[in-house]
């Protein structure tokens, strides 16, 4: 069996490491702390960080791109990166495990993110301040959903479509209320 060539680490740092890193950046920890738990300095780190997108862009297979994002998913089980938080709140741990464990509860939130980009609001950002759901969690779930969503829609598309109806139809009022209202409200033909 040949082994890829480009899933050799790169100084050290297999590409496990580097998709776990990468959660646990987009949730706050400092890339010092990243660096140091992986054993490497500061600069072999971000070089390392600068060569994996470049490899990734190198497999026309996306194969490094999907282990990538299983890295990334599952980033708390890593030997020497889960143990990393960055500093928050305990408020926040109850929607953040909420998240990782109730599918509807992240396709609410997935679909109240594109809603609240379509009024102008950072919705990433929404998520944070509303739930206290960071980016890197808010993205791990979706790669842990993404498998069972797939499967939800092949079974009845129909009704996942509806939900997703459903939850943009409630989202869109609760942005216009607090905007004031849709521009065109007022117009009527």
């Amino acid at each position: 069996m040949s082994e890829n060539p480009l899933l050799a680490p790169i100084h050290g740092i297999a590409l496990e490491d580097y998709g776990a890193a990468c959660a646990k950046i987009a949730n706050g920890v400092s890339e010092d702390a990243v660096a140091q738990a992986l054993g490497v300095e500061l600069p072999v780190w971000q070089e390392a960080s600068l060569l994996w997108p470049e490899r990734m862009k190198q497999d026309e297979t996306y194969h490094i791109m999907t282990l990538f994002g299983q890295h990334f998913g599952s980033a708390e089980q890593h030997p020497k990166l889960g143990s990393l938080h960055a500093g928050a709140s305990a408020g926040n741990a109850g929607n953040t495990e909420r998240i990782k464990n109730d599918k509807a509860f992240y396709e609410e939130l997935e679909v109240a993110r594109q809603i609240a980009y379509e009024y102008g609001i950072d919705g990433a950002q929404w998520i944070v301040d509303e739930y206290g759901i960071s980016l890197g969690d808010f993205q791990m779930a979706a790669v842990a959903w993404m498998d069972q969503i797939h499967k939800d829609l092949r079974e009845d598309f129909d009704a996942h479509n509806e939900r997703q109806a459903a939850y943009q139809e409630k989202y869109r009022k609760q942005f216009a209320d607090a905007q004031g209202g849709n521009v065109a409200d007022d117009i009527s033909f």
